[in-house]
């Protein structure tokens, strides 16, 4: 379908905008009808941290950035809301929410998927034999991650908040339904990406499962609707940003990154490096049960069809050079941590193992902490820094070797694995080098790096037909730079031991 025009021809909308509203910053970006940005804006907002391997986020905070955001970079590039065809939300996935249903105000700040204040009752469950039946339904693992266990947590800690519940007087939601609710004026709604995630959801079925509501003690009623990821979400009030603009895409963020790089052909993976790392591998209409502790997930839903996905989630990536700047002191800026790697010493074998809140795929350990190993007198910033970037490549080693694991008995003879990757630290060289050496494989890095986004406005302008389908889209994906392996395998396969060793210990 052609965009729409006026009988003149001129384009009557001639943008999309997109919500990426992610764990540590929200931003609004706009697309023309060519997929390139054409505007964007970006703020931060506060974390917060009551307890160790606790981490909330407000409300509040989440909603004002949106909002600020989206009008900020609609008035950096003179738009208007009629110029806009749809909006996109993408977002941070298993963090959950619960507000009241009359004045919409939350009971309890925001807790976010790095959160791991339900580890014990996690366990609990697994220790009941509760594991095998939701690994059943949801393809998930019964871990702190995901939203199910923080429902419970609220309704059980919040006073008054679990009578309240089950008289139907609350509404849960991740954070994508929470910002439809309140650009909307009370529209309950998710998509089937962000419901997979929540360990409530049976993606075989494609429906609420009452039994899994009814082992993490979360009334059904709390639940919001669940459509496909391009669809009618309603649409923003009037007085949000000028008039109201349709909202047309729902997607979790990894599965806006995985549609925003073309990954539409089952074997395609792309990973994303953010606060942490998601490896998605595209395995079409099949959702395939791992051995491998990885994650069955939807990739994304259309006309009522499913797409599944196996994922590795890696906690902490871009976090770890977080911790170099904020926690040590030991650079001034992110964006310096690859040229301090380059210049480290090569004879120093540094292991950082960046258990920050426990360790996710293939492991998950929510119990364990980070360390490092391989320190010596000689150690000093350079060599930390590399740690910290290499760390990264070595957990997305770690994934794509499940990956394969699982994946081998259904993967097309012949094929090459190729690594697509987004997120902010792909701007480093350096470091997506080190990842093609480690994985013995290419890193495809993309023109258009801000895939997360671009996946939900894809899926916003697809249901309005202002951007072609799928096959379509895929063939404009256009690559940045290849890095092809370099790295000797008697080194790679040094490095590799040195890590899995380190890991051993720690988990030891």
């Amino acid at each position: 379908m052609s965009p729409p025009r006026e009988p003149g021809g001129r384009l009557v909308s001639r943008y999309t905008l997109a919500i990426d509203q992610g764990t540590t910053s929200t931003r609004a970006i706009l697309f023309d009808d060519h997929m390139h940005v054409a505007g964007i804006a970006q703020r931060e907002f506060a974390q917060h941290y009551p307890a160790s391997g606790w981490v909330e986020h407000e409300p509040d905070d989440l909603w004002d950035t949106s909002v600020a955001t989206v009008r900020e970079a609609m008035a950096g590039a003179s738009v208007g809301p009629g110029d806009i065809a749809a909006i996109g939300i993408t977002n941070q996935r298993e963090t959950a929410l619960v507000w009241d249903r009359r004045t919409g105000e939350p009971i309890h700040r925001a807790i976010v998927w790095q959160d791991r204040r339900t580890a014990a009752f996690c366990s609990k469950l697994k220790a009941e034999g509760r594991e095998p039946l939701i690994t059943a339904k949801t393809g998930l693992l019964v871990d702190p991650y995901f939203s199910a266990s923080k429902i419970g947590w609220m309704l059980d800690q919040v006073k008054g908040a679990r009578a309240r519940a089950e008289r139907g007087e609350l509404a849960f939601g991740t954070v994508d339904t929470y910002l439809l609710w309140r650009l909307t004026g009370g529209l309950h709604v998710t998509d089937a990406t962000n419901a997979a995630r929540t360990l409530l959801y049976d993606i075989h079925e494609n429906r609420w499962d009452d039994e899994l509501c009814a082992i993490f003690g979360v009334p059904r009623a709390m639940l919001p609707e669940v459509r496909d990821s391009a669809g009618d979400f309603g649409e923003t009030l009037p007085d949000l940003f000028g008039a109201p603009i349709r909202i047309r895409g729902v997607a979790g963020d990894q599965q806006g990154a995985t549609i925003g790089q073309a990954c539409f052909t089952p074997g395609m993976v792309k990973s994303t490096y953010g606060t942490g790392c998601f490896a998605v591998l595209n395995t079409g209409e099949t959702p395939i049960a791992s051995r491998s502790k990885l994650l069955t997930t939807i990739a994304y839903r259309l006309n009522g069809k499913t797409t599944y996905a196996l994922e590795g989630s890696i906690f902490v990536a871009g976090a770890a050079v977080q911790w170099l700047r904020d926690g040590l002191g030991l650079i001034a800026e992110a964006s310096r941590s690859g040229a301090m790697a380059e210049g480290a010493d090569p004879t120093q074998d540094v292991y950082l193992v960046p258990a920050f809140v426990g360790l996710g795929a293939p492991h998950w350990n929510p119990d364990v902490r980070g360390a490092l190993f391989g320190l010596t007198r000689n150690t000093g910033p350079r060599e930390l820094a590399r740690a910290a970037l290499e760390s990264v490549c070595y957990q997305t080693a770690d994934l794509l070797e499940a990956m394969q694991a699982d994946w081998a008995e259904h993967a097309p003879a012949g094929g090459e694995t190729v690594l697509r990757v987004d997120g902010g630290m792909v701007a480093s060289d350096w470091t997506m080098q080190r990842l093609a050496d480690l994985l013995a494989a290419p890193v495809d890095r993309p023109e258009v790096k801000e895939t997360t986004a671009l996946g939900s406005a894809y899926l916003a302008g697809m249901d309005v037909g202002f951007y072609p389908p799928p096959e379509q889209f895929a063939d404009r994906w256009r690559l940045e730079r290849r890095f092809e392996p370099s790295m000797s395998n008697d080194e790679r396969g040094r490095k590799l031991s040195g890590w899995k060793d380190a890991v051993r210990k720690l988990l030891a």
